[in-house]
């Protein structure tokens, strides 16, 4: 019966919507005539009345309501999924705002953002760094970027990078002058270079983790520094120990200006996730880039 009736279904939807056979005849393109037929055959099939006509107005009946009421919903997800699959041409447009911390601006989120800015040269993109716990709902973000343990649980969340680890490196000439701590309890002893929480205002213990039992420790030092790239360079420059991202000294270490502690101690955690607010309405360039930064193992 759904497809016969498919066709009669959209006719009335849009005869209820514009409460007119004239409005919706100019609308569709088509002769009112056609659509009152094709609206009382649907009648006729159904054996219910959906619209009650005037020689002025159209209105719909009780049984007409609930039809649009549960036709509605199905018939924008439906155009709005093939809206997405015939904008995969290229063609699709629009403007994404996103909010996200430096490190995961830096390496994960432009590095995939570049060839879909290319494949799709009519979606406009605003990427705003920033290492504070962003509302992107106050702020009229489409969609944020945070480690997947920070996600409030009723965001929808999609994983686009890596699990991943912070790592304490000191730099040769540092672990020259000072021995290498062997338990983080040790680092109440180092120089060490710390961060500031962006939202809280706290400084951040370092957190560590010895056959599933947590540990987190304050450390002390001569500087702070919120941001990353400044943090690295005092670790190369001598400053004191620093714990950063994996990821963001594998080149140093692997060169020698670099040297890692404590690798028993740090553990994997889940890695950086994409949220949102809500699964619906979509636009298609938000569905696009969505799959452009999913993470595939």
């Amino acid at each position: 019966m759904l497809k016969e009736n498919f066709n009669e279904l959209q006719i009335f939807l849009v005869v209820a919507r514009e409460r007119s056979f004239t409005r919706a005849a100019s609308k569709l393109g088509v002769s009112q005539s056609a659509l009152s037929h094709a609206v009382k055959a649907l009648e006729e099939r159904l054996n219910l009345r959906l619209l009650t006509r005037t020689t002025r107005s159209v209105a719909p009946t009780e049984a007409g309501e609930r039809i649009m009421a549960c036709l509605e919903p199905r018939i924008a997800d439906l155009e709005q999924e093939l809206e997405a699959l015939l904008q995969m041409n290229g063609n699709a447009s629009g403007n994404i705002r996103l909010s996200a911390g430096e490190h995961s601006a830096r390496s994960l989120v432009w590095p995939k953002l570049k060839p879909f800015l290319k494949q799709y040269p009519q979606i406009n993109v605003e990427l705003i760094a920033d290492n504070g716990f962003v509302d992107i709902v106050e702020g009229r973000f489409d969609a944020g970027v945070r480690l997947g343990e920070s996600v409030d649980k009723d965001m929808i969340a999609v994983k686009i990078g890596p699990d991943m680890r912070m790592v304490v490196v000191g730099s040769p000439d540092y672990f020259a002058e000072n021995p290498a701590p062997v338990t983080p309890h040790d680092l109440q002893h180092h120089r060490c270079i710390n961060m500031r929480l962006p939202t809280a205002g706290g400084l951040y213990h370092w957190e560590f983790e010895r056959e599933g039992k947590p540990l987190r420790v304050r450390v002390e030092g001569q500087l702070t520094l919120n941001l990353l790239s400044e943090r690295i360079d005092a670790v190369l420059s001598g400053f004191g120990l620093a714990s950063v991202p994996e990821d963001t000294v594998t080149e140093h270490l692997k060169s020698g200006e670099l040297v890692q502690v404590l690798d028993e101690w740090c553990p994997t955690f889940p890695g950086y996730y994409l949220y949102y607010p809500s699964r619906k309405q979509h636009p298609a360039a938000f569905a696009l880039l969505i799959e452009a930064l999913r993470h595939t193992e």
